[in-house]
C-alpha cells in the first residue's frame, strides 16, 4: 500500500484512487483498473450482481424438519462421492451443539471450494436422511471474517461483486467497507426534500449504503430505483446541456424559403409527396429559416422516401447560395445517391459531384479547387469528406446517411468549414428508448408511410429441403425478366466456421445452379472501378443474379430486383435482416424475401428473429423486437454516440424512469444552462466527472 495509505476514514476521497484504500496496494490496483475502477467513485459504483439475504443463523441443535434455515459452523470432513448417481458432494459440519450432514447433488465443482478446517454459513430448507440432520443444495458463504459475537453479517449478507482472476468478491467487500462507513462525507445529494418525496426517491446517501449491503430486498429495490434515475438523469442532463450549447452559442446560415423555392423544388420531382414527406418538410425548413444550426435525426423505414426529403433539404441549401456535403458510409451507397441526385437534377443549373477513394491526381485537384472557390453546389461522398484538404466556401447543410455507422467524432470533423445545419438520416428505425439516448441531443422526425404503388415483400423461411423449390421458382421470375440478390455473412470461408457459407463459394454454386443468366459477384475488398462496373450492368439488367455481402445492406435502389435470398440468415441480426430485405419491393411488383437457414435452428434468438421477419414488415415494430433480444448494450455502443455506458439503469426495463428523467434534466437546463446555481454544485461535479470529455462539457466545467 505504500506510505500513501489512508491513515483514517475520514481522508477518504471520491476522485482518491482506490490504490491508497487498505487492502489495496499498486498490483490490486492494476486488477482494479481492468474492472473500470481507479477511484473510490468508481468503487462505489461497482455495483454487485447479486444480493444474498440470509436468515439470521440458529445453532444446529435449533434446526426443525422443514425450515428453512442458516448455520454457521466448521467443515469437519468433506467426500466427494463420484460413484453414486447423481454425483454427491459432502461436507459434515459442526458448531458446539451438534452436527449436520450437508450435501450437494452433481457437487464435484466444490471440491476446490471447500475444505476441513473453513467456517462457513449455510442455508436452506433442513430435512433429515436415516435419522441424521441434513441440508441438501444449500446455498453457502466462507466466513473469512468474525467478530466476538460471531461472524460479521457484512461478510455473509449483502452484494455479491463480479469477482476478476486476482479478486474475489469477498475481496472486493472488504475493501470497500471503509468507504461505505463514510457515506456521509463522500455523496452530496442532487435533489431537495420536496423533489425526493414527490418522485418517490431514498436519499443518495442511502441508496449507496443499501446498494452493497441491503438490510431487506425492499430498501435494495429502492437504493436500485434512486441510482438508476441518477444515472439516467445525468445522461440526458449531459444531452440537454449538448442540445443548449448547440442553439446558443453556434450560429448558422439562416435560409431564407418561399412559394416560388417550394414551387421550383417540387418541379423537380415527378410525383406528389406524401403527407410524412411534407410533414418533415415543414420541420426541416422550420430549422434551417432559423440561424441556429438545424440538428434534425430523420428516421424512415426503408423506401420509405427519405432521399426526396433529403434532396428538397439540399435544394433549399443552393437556392440560399451555400454548398450541401451528403455523406454515406460506402461508395456504393454514396454512388446510389449521386445517380439518384442525377435523376433529378437533370438539365438544371445546380453543380454537383462525387468525390470517392477513386477520384486521385490531377482530377481531384480540380474539383477540390472548385469546391473551395464554391463553384460546386452539392458534394457526395463517403468518409473521404473528412480528409483535411476537402474545403468548402460556404457550407451550409450536412446530410449524413445511416448516420449509426459514424462514430460522433467524425459527424464533428464535417463541421471544420463552420456551422452548418445537419440533417442526419437512418432507414433502421430506432426504438423510442434509443431515440432519447443515442439521439438525445437531435430533434426527430419519422417518415412512418411508404408512398402509394409500392409492391409488397412476402418473407419465407426456407429450411434446406425445400431449398431446391426456392430455387425453382426464383428461376421463374428470372425467365420472367426479374433479378435478384443473394446475400452471404463473408466474403470467403473461414475453416474454423465451416458452416457459415461464403459469397465466393456461393457464386460459384449459384453460377452452376442458374447456368442460363449471368451471375456476378460483389463484395467489399474490389476495386472501387470494379464495383461500380457490377452494380451499373446490375442496374442495367445485364446481370441477372446479384451474389454479395452486406456491401448491398443499404442505398442499392434498384426496381426490377425483386427476389432477396439471404443465406445463414440466422447469423445476421434483426435490423440487418429487414435492412437487406429493403433492397426489394422498391418497384410495383410484389416481391420475395427467402430467408435460407436451419429449420431446427436450436438458438432460440435466431429462431425469434426469423420469426419476427416472416411476420412483420414494420420496421419500428422490428426495431423494438430487436432491441428487446439483444438488449442495450450491442445497440447502445459508447463508441459511436460518445456516452459512458449504463452501469446500472437499462433503457428498455426503466422506460419510465428514463423519461422522468429527461424531463427533470431538459427542465433544468432551461433554469440554469450552466448549473451555475449553488444548489446545483453537486450535480454539476457530478456530471463533468461522469460525462465531462465524451460530451465536450468544458463549457460547464
Amino acid at each position: 500500500m505504500g506510505e500513501l495509505a489512508i491513515k483514517s476514514n475520514s481522508d477518504i476521497k471520491l476522485s482518491m484512487p482506490v490504490q491508497f484504500l487498505k487492502g489495496v496496494g499498486p498490483a490490486r490496483a492494476e486488477i482494479f483498473a481492468k474492472l473500470g475502477v481507479v477511484t473510490v467513485g468508481d468503487l462505489l459504483e461497482y455495483f454487485p450482481r447479486d444480493w444474498v439475504f440470509a436468515p439470521e443463523p440458529k445453532k444446529i441443535s435449533q434446526l426443525e424438519t422443514g425450515e428453512t434455515a442458516a448455520i454457521v459452523g466448521l467443515v469437519e470432513s468433506t467426500d466427494f462421492q463420484n460413484y453414486r448417481r447423481p454425483a454427491i458432494f459432502e461436507a459434515m459440519v459442526s458448531d458446539d451443539t451438534g452436527i449436520c450432514r450437508i450435501i450437494w447433488f452433481n457437487g464435484g465443482y466444490l471440491r476446490d471450494q471447500l475444505r476441513p478446517g473453513q467456517m462457513i454459513m449455510v442455508w436452506g430448507k433442513a430435512g433429515e436422511y436415516k435419522h441424521q440432520l441434513q441440508l441438501t443444495n444449500p446455498k453457502f458463504r466462507i466466513i473469512e471474517a468474525a467478530t466476538k459475537k460471531g461472524p460479521d453479517p457484512f461478510f455473509f449478507n449483502g452484494g455479491v461483486y463480479p469477482a476478476s482472476g486476482g479478486l474475489s468478491s469477498m475481496q472486493i467487500k472488504k475493501i470497500i467497507r471503509p468507504v461505505l462507513d463514510n457515506l456521509g462525507g463522500l455523496v452530496g445529494e442532487f435533489y431537495d426534500d420536496e423533489f425526493l418525496k414527490k418522485a418517490e426517491l431514498i436519499k443518495r446517501k442511502d441508496a449507496f449504503g443499501w446498494i452493497h449491503l441491503p438490510p431487506d430486498e425492499g430498501k435494495l429495490a429502492k437504493a436500485k430505483r434512486r441510482l438508476k434515475f441518477d444515472e439516467l438523469f445525468l445522461m440526458q442532463l449531459g444531452l440537454a446541456l449538448r442540445r443548449h450549447r448547440n442553439s446558443q452559442f453556434a450560429s448558422a446560415v439562416a435560409m431564407k424559403s418561399s412559394d416560388e423555392i417550394d414551387r421550383r423544388i417540387r418541379k423537380r420531382f415527378p410525383f406528389l409527396l406524401t403527407e410524412d414527406q411534407d410533414k418533415t418538410i415543414a420541420e426541416i425548413v422550420a430549422d434551417m429559416q432559423r440561424p441556429i444550426p438545424m440538428n434534425r435525426l430523420l428516421q424512415g423505414d426503408v423506401g420509405s422516401g427519405k432521399t426526396v426529403v433529403a434532396l428538397y433539404a439540399t435544394l433549399l441549401a443552393v437556392a440560399n447560395k451555400t454548398q450541401v456535403a451528403i455523406m454515406a458510409p460506402t461508395e456504393i451507397l454514396a454512388n446510389q445517391h449521386f445517380i439518384s441526385i442525377e435523376r433529378y437534377l437533370r438539365n438544371s443549373d445546380v453543380k454537383r459531384v462525387m468525390i470517392a477513394g477513386g477520384l486521385m491526381g490531377k482530377k481531384r485537384d480540380e474539383v477540390l479547387k472548385e469546391v473551395k472557390a464554391g463553384d460546386i453546389d452539392i458534394v457526395v461522398g463517403t468518409v473521404a469528406l473528412l480528409e483535411k484538404d476537402i474545403e468548402f466556401k460556404k457550407l451550409g447543410l450536412v446530410v449524413i446517411d445511416e448516420q449509426h455507422k459514424f462514430g460522433v467524432h467524425q459527424r464533428a470533423e464535417l463541421r471544420k468549414d463552420g456551422t452548418p445545419h445537419c440533417l442526419v438520416m437512418t432507414a433502421t428505425p430506432i426504438p423510442r428508448t434509443l431515440a432519447m439516448t443515442v439521439f438525445g441531443d437531435l430533434d426527430v422526425s419519422i417518415i412512418k408511410h411508404s408512398p402509394p404503388g409500392r409492391g409488397a415483400v412476402v418473407t419465407r423461411w426456407v429450411a434446406p429441403e425445400d431449398r431446391p423449390k426456392a430455387y425453382e421458382f426464383i428461376r421463374e421470375r428470372l425467365r420472367a425478366g426479374k433479378q435478384a440478390y443473394f446475400v452471404y455473412p463473408r466474403i470467403t470461408g473461414i475453416e474454423e466456421e465451416g458452416d457459415i457459407k461464403a459469397a465466393t463459394d456461393g457464386w460459384r454454386e449459384l453460377s452452376k445452379v442458374f447456368g442460363e443468366f449471368k451471375v456476378e459477384l460483389l463484395h467489399g475488398r474490389m476495386s472501387s472501378a470494379k464495383k461500380e462496373q457490377v452494380m451499373t450492368e446490375f442496374r442495367r439488367g445485364k446481370i441477372k443474379a446479384l451474389v454479395a455481402t452486406v456491401v448491398i445492406e443499404v442505398g442499392v435502389d434498384i426496381p426490377n430486383a425483386t427476389i432477396m435470398v439471404i443465406e445463414g440468415a440466422d447469423d445476421f441480426g434483426l435490423a440487418q435482416l429487414h435492412q437487406l430485405r429493403g433492397r426489394i419491393g422498391r418497384g410495383t411488383d410484389k416481391s420475395f424475401c427467402f430467408l435460407f437457414a436451419d429449420k431446427e435452428t436450436e438458438n432460440e434468438v435466431a429462431k425469434s428473429r426469423l420469426e419476427m421477419m416472416e411476420r412483420s414488415n414494420d420496421g419500428f415494430e422490428i426495431a423494438e423486437h430487436d432491441l428487446k433480444l439483444r438488449g442495450p448494450g450491442e445497440l447502445f455502443s459508447t463508441r459511436q454516440h460518445g456516452l459512458p455506458d449504463l452501469k446500472i439503469a437499462n433503457i428498455i426495463d426503466d422506460y419510465d424512469l428514463l423519461v422522468m428523467a429527461r424531463r427533470c434534466a431538459f427542465e433544468l437546463v432551461s433554469a440554469d444552462p450552466m448549473l451555475t446555481v449553488p444548489t446545483h454544485r453537486n450535480i454539476r461535479q457530478s456530471l463533468i466527472t461522469k460525462f465531462g470529455d465524451s460530451l465536450g462539457l468544458a463549457d460547464v466545467a
